[in-house]
């Protein structure tokens, strides 16, 4: 039914019949090679650690009488997240969760009271010993702190603290944290993720914050910032970063189109000079991947957006045996997207996003449209490409959703991939002598096609 469907319902308004021809090898425009987990996750200190920071960092006191990782406490300055915070030594435990993984793990620069610096010094060796062994990827000392003098939920500088002033807090206390890591943990990688500016406009200005001396110790190993800012010959990443401010909108940020704006969102990053991304994740977010737990206000499970993460991951393959960039492939309509990925110089794989909507849930719906999008690419590339799906019955989808025919359903396997047999899975299209290949994409869906070489 599916395959009758998508070939008897064809449009090319959006796509266009020119094909876009496609190089070999990889032009200088392309994207420079990303970095290894190139879509990371950036979650809530006082949810659970990946990349430990997010808001509450910037709230977490340290108590060694908890027997807890976390007591949070909410308040009327946010119903997301605890507003006041303390973890505990087991904490630390969680950095053992997942297997073959790196952390960043965040210090509270906001207090800058003696709470604040008891905190820092005895949390230290804990971080230390909770990731030896290849588990340390950063640290990182502050959280948004161009926020600090005019936070909706408080400011915790005053209204003349300067770039100057931040400049010389983030120094003295990345020194403190420099003596006590030589001290627990001096075999570990050394730097940081910094300075993690909300973005480029606010009270602190990201540019003056630099030449005021915020890399006079050479330290800083990333310029994380969670919107664009320029670079400094160091890689730039958007450490924190997702769909819509606020975690997100129910019904929007939780549907399926959510899924398709996230491939096109990291792919166009990775296109342009943006080395990492991590999406920013917590309990009862409206954008998140995944809810760990059930809550009354959310259901636990695997949530749309995590399948976009899939569909990256798989456009992108091996970053860490390849050398990957990423080419954007300009289209006629801002609805609709295309990328190619080179790996190692060579063209492997295009992605198409078809981001025109279709609600399945509108009671007066039509027949699902499709378009067809035409690429030449090198007659070297084989006589078939394999095509990959990112599918649901339609933009406002929140369940019922396959990436490759696979389902992630955490009501399935527990999250764990399982096939469906009603999904379609191992579609191959034709490559013309000439080496154009047409795929038809439906609206509100997206495809990868791999060719086996070019």
């Amino acid at each position: 039914m599916f395959l009758l469907l998508f070939l008897s319902l064809v449009s090319t308004i959006f796509a266009g019949n020119n094909p876009i021809k496609i190089a070999a090898h990889m032009p200088a425009k392309a994207g420079p090679p990303l970095l290894e987990a190139f879509v990371s996750f950036s979650i809530e200190l006082a949810f659970f650690p990946d990349y430990a920071g997010g808001n509450t960092q910037d709230y977490a006191l340290y108590d060694p009488n908890l027997t807890l990782a976390t007591h949070g406490i909410y308040t009327n300055r946010s119903s997301d997240y605890p507003t006041i915070l303390s973890i505990g030594k087991s904490f630390f435990e969680s950095y053992s969760t997942w297997p073959n993984t790196k952390y960043i793990h965040g210090f509270n620069l906001a207090n800058n009271e003696s709470a604040g610096y008891e905190t820092l010094v005895a949390t230290i060796p804990l971080a230390c010993e909770a990731l030896r062994g290849g588990k340390l990827a950063y640290w990182e000392l502050g959280n948004e702190p161009d926020l600090y003098k005019t936070s909706a939920q408080g400011p915790v500088r005053s209204p003349i603290w300067t770039e100057q002033d931040y400049v010389n807090d983030w120094l003295n206390e990345s020194r403190i944290i420099k003596e006590v890591v030589s001290q627990n943990c001096p075999r570990e990688p050394y730097g940081y993720y910094a300075p993690s500016f909300a973005g480029t406009n606010n009270s602190l200005n990201p540019i003056t914050t630099w030449n005021a001396g915020l890399d006079t110790n050479k330290d800083i190993r990333i310029i994380s910032s969670h919107k664009l800012l320029g670079k400094y010959g160091l890689p730039f990443i958007l450490g924190e970063t997702n769909s819509l401010y606020n975690e997100g909108a129910p019904g929007l940020s939780n549907a399926f189109g959510a899924a398709l704006w996230g491939v096109d969102f990291n792919l166009w990053c990775a296109s342009q000079c943006i080395r990492r991304t991590h999406m920013h994740q917590g309990t009862d977010y409206r954008y998140a991947s995944w809810q760990p737990i059930e809550t009354n206000k959310t259901t636990i499970g695997t949530k749309p957006p995590y399948y976009g993460n899939i569909a990256v991951a798989a456009m992108l393959g091996d970053l860490i045996q390849s050398i990957v960039s990423v080419l954007n492939l300009p289209l006629r309509s801002p609805m609709e997207s295309a990328y190619a990925t080179y790996t190692n110089g060579i063209m492997q794989r295009i992605a198409v996003i078809n981001m025109v909507e279709y609600n399945y849930t509108t009671t007066n719906r039509t027949a699902r449209p499709t378009a067809n999008y035409n690429f030449q690419v090198p007659t070297t590339c084989g006589e078939t490409a394999t095509v990959r799906r990112l599918m649901a019955n339609g933009s406002d989808a929140i369940t019922g959703i396959t990436f490759n025919g696979y389902s992630y359903n955490y009501e399935l396997k527990n999250g764990m991939p399982v096939r469906l047999a009603n999904s379609t899975r191992g579609e191959y299209i034709k490559v013309s002598k000439k080496g154009i290949v047409t795929v038809g994409v439906p609206y509100s869906s997206a495809a990868i096609l791999e060719f086996a070489q070019c």
